[in-house]
């Protein structure tokens, strides 16, 4: 089978998997998109130097339109709070170009490492704290307050993920309802991947090692395949989802995490 033959098949496979899986847990796919992806392009002998750099750009590419579609459904149905959106967007925009530029500037067995560590701790607090308890009736006003949305950017962008995770739990300590939370998580969540899949398309330009049919880092293939089996099946994975408890499914989840975490560290030392 030729290469971009097997490549086709593989962003396939790699948006039937991720759109399942979003759908089954209820996030944006790029905690899956990313492994998934990122074992497909060891397959196809991508430099593992810049295998994950790829995954990250590929998937942040991805996210776009899912966050635009999303945020306009939540905005129908009144649950996004743009207040929120003005202030922190052009924070997590700031984070998310410095973690492209960082990311790019690392190897990508540091990214790996760096993706499993925080999938960790998503997959800690999954398991261990699935409930979300207020600090605050609302969003403090204090000086230190824009370096949340501006980590949540640059980590989001280094791990190729919309952020929804940290920016719901963040927006529910605050006091926000979690169908606010959400609906504001999905707006910022564009803040997050417009930015950085520029910022990987720029920085990945000169590198020649990046695989035929790239822009950038950003594989053109892998976006135009990823983007629409994930929106086709993701509803496939919702239904699913209905038949388990919401107990069951977070601790598949968290499993999930810790399972892609272990292989991703087992690389990136190995």
């Amino acid at each position: 089978m030729p290469d971009w033959l097997f490549l086709i098949a593989a962003m396939l496979a790699t948006g039937l998997v991720a759109g399942v899986l979003a759908g089954l847990f209820g996030i944006g796919g790029g905690v899956v998109i990313v492994p998934v992806l990122e074992a497909a392009l060891g397959f196809l002998g991508v430099d593992p130097a810049i295998r994950m750099h790829v995954a990250v750009a590929t998937s942040l590419a991805t996210i776009v339109p899912t966050s635009i579609s999303s945020s306009l459904a939540h905005h129908r149905r009144q649950s996004l709070d743009i207040g929120i959106v003005k202030r922190w967007a052009p924070f997590m925009l700031i984070g998310a170009v410095l973690g492209a530029l960082l990311a790019a500037e690392l190897h990508s067995r540091a990214l790996a490492l760096i993706f499993a560590i925080i999938a960790l701790l998503i997959a800690a607090k999954m398991l261990f704290f699935p409930v979300v308890r207020s600090v605050t009736r609302d969003l403090p006003r204090t000086f230190w307050l824009p370096l949340i949305p501006t980590s949540i950017g640059a980590f989001s962008a280094m791990m190729g993920i919309g952020g929804g995770v940290m920016s719901v739990t963040a927006l529910s300590l605050f006091g926000q309802s979690i169908h606010r939370a959400v609906g504001t998580g999905a707006l910022l969540g564009l803040a997050i991947a417009l930015p950085g899949t520029l910022g990987f398309i720029v920085t990945g330009l000169a590198d020649s090692r990046v695989p035929t049919g790239n822009l950038g880092y950003v594989s053109l293939i892998g976006f135009a395949c990823i983007a629409p089996m994930t929106v086709l099946t993701a509803p496939l994975g919702a239904r699913i989802a209905h038949a388990f408890s919401e107990k069951k499914l977070t601790l598949i989840f968290g499993v999930f995490l810790v399972f892609v975490s272990a292989r991703l560290i087992l690389r990136a030392l190995g």
